[in-house]
């Protein structure tokens, strides 16, 4: 009889003292918990001792780079990646070891289903769910791509789909809703800029309109209230901003932003 493979636990950080502890309670069957921190200032690093975790202090340049960095620091071949964010229910996290204990050789990396919650209520419309991602990996059976948001881990072999879930409590507010639609288009707007991408004065009126359209109705996001509003509305901001923050890159220099603030 073998003995059940180790498993280690990757998880990046950023200002989530509050969070971070629920994450790590809800692992505690992983022989290890890797925590790569990027410089918070609210005690998350000494939390994340104390609960036992592996700590590093990287700066963060990109979610993918961040998130290849922490696989690279766990021992283990399997790598379960979390963001601090996020919890995996106990029937899930019973089901891992086995899993992975019985796994084919092909089998490179295995993908979940999140359930995202938005005031402590799950979304299932907006196309937050069903959300399919990969999250239990052979580290030496693949790696991030280099995009700076919307980071994918690429599997060398087969990527097996699990009935399996975990939760993803993303956002506290709207206002926290605003703070990463501002990240996230800022950081896809200097990545396609550095790209062939065409941006015309019109792209981000149509992407907009396009994406709330698409958020809204499409994925039958009135049916969730006033949050599925919100979340359209928001959905469609990012896109509108991508755009415009990538023509304002193309046309007026990369700084043009920071230039005006000051």
């Amino acid at each position: 009889m073998h003995d059940a493979p180790h498993v280690s636990v990757a998880i990046i950080t950023f200002n989530e003292a509050d969070r971070l502890a629920e994450c790590v309670r809800s692992v505690i069957f992983a022989d290890e918990i890797v925590v790569v921190d990027s410089g918070s200032s609210d005690g998350t690093r000494e939390i994340a001792r104390a609960l036992g975790c592996k700590v590093y202090e990287h700066p963060f340049c990109g979610f993918a780079s961040q998130k290849q960095y922490a696989v690279d620091r766990c021992r283990h071949d399997w790598v379960l990646i979390l963001d601090a964010d996020e919890r995996l229910p106990a029937p899930t996290a019973n089901e891992i070891k086995y899993r992975i204990s019985t796994a084919s050789e092909d089998v490179a990396a295995f993908g979940f289903l999140r359930r995202n919650y938005l005031h402590r209520r799950w979304i299932r419309h907006c196309g937050w769910w069903p959300d399919k991602v990969v999250r239990l990996v052979r580290r030496s059976r693949g790696a991030f791509n280099p995009k700076t948001v919307h980071e994918r881990w690429l599997a060398r072999g087969r990527v097996e789909q699990l009935p399996l879930y975990f939760d993803h409590y993303s956002f506290r507010n709207y206002a926290e809703m605003i703070e990463k639609l501002q990240l996230y288009s800022t950081l896809a707007a200097q990545e396609m800029a550095s790209g062939k991408v065409k941006i015309y004065p019109w792209s981000p009126l149509l992407h907009g309109g396009w994406t709330f359209f698409y958020t809204y109705v499409l994925k039958l996001g009135f049916l969730c209230g006033f949050d599925g509003a919100i979340i359209a509305l928001l959905n469609a901001g990012g896109s509108f901003m991508k755009y415009a923050k990538c023509w304002e890159i193309i046309h007026h220099g990369a700084t043009a932003a920071e230039e005006d603030r000051d």
